[in-house]
C-alpha cells in the first residue's frame, strides 16, 4: 500500500507522462446521456452524492456516480491510472493539495487544464491562499478548491480555569508557552502532544502550522528550498521550548495519544477547522469542556491565520466527458447552497467564502459550551492566509524534516544547526536550490 505521504516514490519510479493521452474527446451528439464517475472518499463522498441527485435533475442528460474510494487507496488508483496514460481514471477526481504539485509535475496532461471552461472567473471566490496551489507553471488550472482547513487551537477550558489561565490573554505562541507550564504545575496536563520519534510516520503538523502561519514551508513559490529558513528555525526553536519546559508529550505508541485526551493530561490540540466535528465524535463524554481559538502570533501583533491543508477537485485530462465533469465540479464548488449542503452531509469546511454568510458558521455548539466554534474558522480566514507551495518534492522534504524533529525532541539538537544541514541534504537529493538567506 502507498502511503498518503509516499505516492511520489512510484511516480517518479514509473517516470511516464501522459501529455495528449487524454486527447480531445471524439464527437459526440450533445443530447446524448452521460455518465460520469466522481472518486472521492468518506464522509466527503457523502456530501458529493447529495448534491449529486439535485445536479441530475439541473441537468437530466448526465448521470453522476461518486464512488468512496477511500483514504489512502484513491491515492494508489490514481497514481497508477496516471502512469498507465489515464486508463481507469474516473472523470472527477478529489486531490489533496499534498498531491496535486506531484501530479500536475509528474503527469502532464494527467489532469485537464480548467481555463478552456472557464474556471478562471472563479480566481477569487475563494479563500486567500489557496487560488495559488490550482495554478501549474504553465499557468493552467489544474483544480477547483473545495475543502479549505484554516488552523485553530482547540483548549480545555475546564483545565485552563482550574490553572487560572485566562485564554483571552493568550496572544504569542510565547503567552502559550508560559500558560502551559502553569496548567502542568496546576493539573498535572501536558500543554501539546507529539510524537517525538516519528515511530508509525512523521508527525509535522504543528510544526507546518507554525511555518505556514510564517507564510513559509518547506519550499518557496520558485521551488526553492526554504526548510532552513528563520521562519523554520523560529518555528522549532518553539517545539524545542515546549520539550525542554517538559510541557510536551510525547504520543508515540499504540493509543497513546487517545489516552492522554481521555485521562485529562493533554489541554491543548493545534488542529484545524476539520477538528471541529472530529473531538466530539472521538470524546462525547467531554461535552462542554472544549473552546476553539485562533492560533496564537509568533511576536506580538502578528498573524494569526493558517491554511493548513486543503482538497481539491480535478477533472481527469482522460475524461471522455471534461465538459459535463467541469459542470458538476462547477455547480457543487461554487454555490453557496450547494456546498454548505455538501458541507452539512460531508462535514468538508467549504473554501468559498461566499458559504460563510450561511447560519451554521455563526450558530453556537453544545459540545463547545455554546460557542460558535465555526466561528473561529472564518474569522481567521477572513484574516487572510498565504499559499503553501507543496512542490512535486513534499514527500522527501517532509521525510527529511521530520528526522531533523527528531534529532531536536529526542537528543537536544540545536534548531538553527540542524535545519540547515538538513536543508543542503534536501537540496542535494531534489537537485533545487537553497533559496538565499
Amino acid at each position: 500500500m502507498i502511503s498518503r505521504r509516499g505516492f511520489l516514490a512510484l511516480a517518479s519510479a514509473l517516470s511516464l507522462t501522459v501529455a495528449g493521452c487524454g486527447g480531445k474527446a471524439a464527437e459526440q451528439d450533445p443530447n446524448a446521456p452521460v455518465k460520469i464517475t466522481v472518486w472521492s472518499w468518506k464522509p466527503a463522498s457523502d456530501g458529493l452524492a447529495a448534491v449529486a441527485k439535485d445536479f441530475e435533475k439541473a441537468n437530466p442528460r448526465i448521470k453522476v456516480d461518486v464512488q468512496a474510494v477511500g483514504e489512502p487507496a484513491i491515492w494508489d488508483k490514481i497514481t497508477i491510472g496516471m502512469a498507465a496514460g489515464g486508463k481507469g481514471l474516473g472523470d472527477v477526481l478529489h486531490i489533496g493539495v499534498d498531491y496535486l504539485p506531484g501530479y500536475v509535475d509528474k503527469f502532464p496532461g494527467g489532469l485537464a487544464d480548467l481555463r478552456k471552461f472557464g474556471a478562471d472567473k472563479y480566481k477569487d471566490a475563494f479563500a486567500k491562499g489557496l487560488w495559488p496551489t490550482v495554478t501549474g507553471k504553465d499557468g493552467g488550472v489544474y483544480a477547483m478548491p473545495w475543502e479549505v482547513n484554516p488552523a485553530g487551537v482547540f483548549y480545555r477550558s475546564d483545565l485552563l480555569e482550574k490553572a487560572g489561565v485566562d485564554p483571552a490573554k493568550i496572544q504569542t505562541w510565547d503567552d502559550l508557552i508560559e500558560a502551559g507550564k502553569t496548567v502542568k504545575a496546576k493539573t498535572g496536563a501536558y500543554l501539546v502532544a507529539v510524537n517525538k520519534p516519528a515511530a508509525g510516520g512523521p508527525d509535522m503538523d504543528f510544526f507546518q502550522l507554525l511555518l505556514q502561519q510564517q507564510g513559509a514551508f518547506y519550499f518557496n513559490k520558485e521551488g526553492e528550498v526554504t526548510l532552513g529558513s528563520q521562519q523554520a528555525i523560529q518555528a522549532m526553536t518553539l517545539l524545542k521550548k515546549m520539550n525542554d519546559a517538559g510541557i510536551m508529550a510525547d504520543k508515540s505508541g499504540e493509543g497513546t495519544f487517545k489516552q492522554l485526551v481521555s485521562s485529562n493530561k493533554l489541554a491543548v490540540l493545534p488542529w484545524p477547522a476539520w477538528a471541529v466535528n472530529y473531538i466530539p465524535e472521538m470524546r462525547p463524554e467531554q461535552k462542554g469542556l472544549w473552546r476553539a481559538m485562533q492560533p496564537p502570533a509568533m511576536a506580538p501583533g502578528g498573524k494569526r491565520a493558517a491554511i493548513v491543508n486543503s482538497t481539491y477537485l480535478s477533472v481527469a485530462g482522460s475524461s471522455p466527458h471534461p465538459a459535463e465533469a467541469f459542470k458538476f465540479v462547477e455547480y457543487a464548488l461554487t454555490r453557496p447552497e450547494v456546498i454548505n449542503k455538501v458541507f452539512k452531509e460531508g462535514g468538508v469546511f467549504p473554501a468559498l467564502t461566499a458559504a460563510y454568510t450561511d447560519p451554521v458558521f455563526s450558530s453556537p455548539m453544545d459540545y463547545y459550551g455554546g460557542q460558535p466554534a465555526l466561528k473561529t474558522f472564518t474569522d481567521s480566514l477572513s484574516e487572510g492566509a498565504d499559499a503553501t507551495y507543496y512542490s512535486s518534492d513534499y514527500a522527501r522534504a517532509l521525510k527529511i524534516a521530520s528526522d531533523a524533529q527528531t534529532q531536536v525532541l529526542m537528543k537536544g539538537a540545536d534548531p538553527a544547526t540542524t535545519l540547515t544541514q538538513a536543508a543542503k541534504l534536501l537540496a542535494q537529493q531534489t537537485n533545487r536550490k537553497l533559496a538565499a538567506g
